[in-house]
């Protein structure tokens, strides 16, 4: 097959309206242009220039990528004007809103691939409906979940088996049944849709999604094989699942410019971050961030804050900021009235700890030799930049799948320690509070607990090991390689059709 074929290839990809999703979507879409692809990357004008400098940067590199707009309807599915990011859902109603206005991006998606079909769409799960759209067009559509296998396979055999639906009570554990590994959850763990006994909108479009991608051209994977083989293989030949990993895709940010601007405008200079790392031992910060989407009570930024100074460690702390309703707010809303009196000053005369405001420059952050560890809600884009940084991490799930890749990190990988978190909470973290005690004390073991150079030692062999996954010849630059022939046959058979 000569490479005019594969240079010929055009890919559309549509992420869902999140940080969570739509960063490793751009760093995807670069992937593929890197291949001599055409990539296009279809969004909603409030999000597109949140990439817009990235997109640039790669067209002045030669690669052919572009994006579209769709107008997102959030007025007419009952949310504010302009909110079109899942950062700015503050509750489970606005949640469900949100799902509904996505599925009024079905016939603007329609009219768009109608007009000049590309050869595959990559579309988020939260798109179920977007393989009956591309399947009436003949276009492949392929499903990115933007997790790892493992809780891809964890979350099928749960609902496949309903373990949990044998225990006594939420806190009582179980097993996952037919797992290459032993791992214990319970009810209190999974995601709502799970826990429900009877259908609403959230079981039934978990659903939906299932069956969505079973009919899908397959299923793209952010992960490598040598991460998690086991569960690659069981995904595959097991849950019988058409899979292709290609990942880490952050990996694709090389120099400190891409890694600088990557997402948001960061709410610090990365050069005063840096220059700050830079006067640190190697392995000496804690790097604590929750992601974009989960919101801490006060009561828990404060236990955290305490925690912080009682252990002693020096770090950099990410705190979001939710306007809610005017004026520079925390992500509790609060005017920072949770940091205990004097703390951030203490911190500072100390040379102890940064706090960030809202947006860093996280994969950058994670890189410099100086941090030692990664407190983290276990999405599944942190988890990996932590184990492409070599660094061990402190696990704290939320909602999501997070729970899931919480096992991955400690019980599969040996790479991490949990902090406690025994319930799924959802967006706003607020029905359950981890103590200032357990925080420490994760933080201690962690840095200079008796299994802590251990921890360091498989970490950074794994940071290796995703490295040389994406090098010509690796284990996910060959996957990409198989994917890429794979739908060059696809569309020479069905122009052979046409």
């Amino acid at each position: 097959m000569g490479s005019d074929n594969v240079r010929q290839l055009r890919i559309f990809f549509f992420p869902f309206m999140a940080y969570g999703h739509i960063l490793p979507t751009i760093d995807m879409a670069k992937l593929f242009a890197s291949r001599g692809l055409k990539a296009t990357i279809i969004t909603t004008p409030l999000n597109a220039p949140i990439f817009a400098q990235t997109i640039q940067r790669t067209q002045k590199l030669g690669a052919k990528i572009d994006v579209q707009t769709v107008n997102f309807p959030s007025v007419e599915a009952g949310l504010p004007p302009g909110c079109e990011s899942l950062d700015s859902v503050a509750s489970q109603d606005m949640f469900l809103k949100f799902i509904k206005a996505t599925e009024m991006l079905k016939q603007p998606l329609e009219d768009l691939l109608s007009e000049d079909p590309p050869d595959c769409l990559v579309a988020d799960m939260f798109f179920p409906w977007a393989t009956d759209v591309a399947q009436r067009l003949g276009v492949p559509r392929m499903v990115f979940h933007g997790t790892s296998f493992f809780a891809l396979c964890a979350g099928s055999c749960v609902m496949l088996h309903e373990p949990h639906k044998n225990v006594p009570s939420d806190s009582d554990p179980f097993t996952i049944p037919n797992f290459p590994h032993e791992i214990k959850l319970t009810r209190k763990q999974l995601p709502e849709h799970l826990r429900s006994s009877v259908e609403n909108d959230f079981t039934r479009f978990n659903r939906e999604a299932k069956e969505s991608e079973v009919r899908s051209f397959g299923v793209i994977v952010n992960s490598f094989y040598e991460l998690e083989p086991e569960y690659a293989d069981y995904y595959r030949n097991v849950l019988g699942r058409r899979a292709w990993h290609i990942g880490p895709v952050s990996l694709c940010n090389r120099d400190i410019e891409d890694k600088a601007t990557r997402g948001k405008k960061a709410t610090i200079d990365e050069h005063e971050c840096l220059k700050w790392l830079d006067s640190k031992d190697p392995n000496s910060v804690i790097y604590i961030c929750f992601g974009s989407v989960a919101k801490f009570s006060p009561n828990q930024l404060r236990e955290i804050a305490l925690a912080l100074e009682a252990s002693g460690q020096q770090f950099i702390w990410v705190v979001r900021k939710a306007d809610k309703g005017g004026g520079d707010k925390d992500e509790a809303g609060g005017d920072e009235e949770w940091l205990p009196r004097g703390f951030e000053e203490r911190m500072k005369s100390e040379n102890k700890g940064l706090i960030i405001r809202d947006w860093a420059p996280q994969v950058l952050i994670l890189d410099h030799k100086a941090i030692g560890a990664f407190v983290t809600h276990c999405g599944w884009n942190s988890t990996l930049e932590g184990i492409c940084a070599g660094v061990p991490m402190v696990t704290w799930p939320v909602f999501a799948e997070q729970f899931y890749n919480e096992k991955l990190v400690t019980q599969v990988l040996r790479v991490g320690v949990e902090v406690g978190a025994q319930q799924w909470v959802g967006i706003v973290a607020d029905r359950e509070i981890v103590s200032k005690d357990r925080i420490e004390k994760a933080l201690r073991q962690v840095m200079v607990g008796d299994e802590a150079e251990t921890m360091r030692d498989r970490a950074k062999l794994l940071a290796d090991k995703a490295r040389r996954a994406i090098e010509d010849g690796g284990s996910s630059y060959s996957d990409m390689n198989a994917l890429i022939r794979e739908l060059a046959l696809h569309r020479i058979a069905r122009d052979a059709k046409n």
